[in-house]
């Protein structure tokens, strides 16, 4: 794919990943431009001053930032019958409050593993919260993934939610692999693996790589 839309971010990232997994879901042409926010930072500043990924630079110019904003725009650009989320009412906060779960952990999995990288040691108390907040989303979601009646929330085809869960997942079990076990949570690797199988999911995906400290 190419074109003159442009997505900035290493596929690595949960975050910049789930962008390009709906960018092949929709057909939408972009240009990768895989800047990592430490050896990149100051390119990445010239379009997020935060120095964070995901950026999607429009072809008219104008610059998206953050995940969550980035697909909002291309689910309005497709149009609510297309758009990877349910439209209202119950099934539509199920799925926001899915994505909320596996972002926030995340959130918190980027910043623990940078403040491993950073710090001479940690307290024991820190590690074990941090440690335990990664653990009990990946077990509350793994239930939700083994009370679903099909393959995926949204419908025949992955949804927001959907992939939100596969690219977090696979982020948190190559950065921690010890707090992924994937015989205690059989759902949850099933949908990953269904997910990662997919073409639009095997057409942007990078191995974890940490940056040096």
């Amino acid at each position: 794919m190419a074109g003159d839309m442009k997505l900035i971010g290493q596929y690595d990232s949960p975050f910049v990943r789930r962008v390009a997994v709906a960018l092949q879901t929709y057909g939408i042409a972009y240009d990768h431009v895989p800047w990592s926010t430490f050896g990149d930072g100051d390119l990445v500043a010239q379009h997020n001053p935060l120095k964070r990924v995901p950026a999607l630079v429009l072809d008219n110019g104008e610059v998206l930032i953050e995940s969550g904003a980035i697909l909002d725009y291309l689910d309005e650009s497709v149009g609510a019958d297309r758009a990877l989320l349910p439209k209202s009412g119950a099934p539509r906060r199920a799925a926001l409050r899915r994505i909320a779960l596996m972002t926030g952990a995340a959130d918190k999995a980027v910043s623990f593993f940078y403040a491993k990288l950073f710090s001479t040691a940690l307290d024991p108390d820190f590690v074990s919260r941090c440690e335990g907040q990664i653990r009990t989303a990946l077990a509350a979601i793994d239930r939700e993934c083994g009370a679903r009646a099909g393959d995926w929330w949204h419908g025949p085809t992955p949804g927001h939610d959907d992939i939100a869960v596969a690219c977090v997942t696979r982020f948190i079990r190559e950065a921690y692999p010890d707090l992924f076990d994937a015989e205690a949570l059989p759902a949850l690797a099933n949908h990953c693996a269904r997910a990662e199988a997919l073409p639009v999911f095997s057409a942007v995906e990078q191995t974890f790589t940490p940056p040096k400290g």
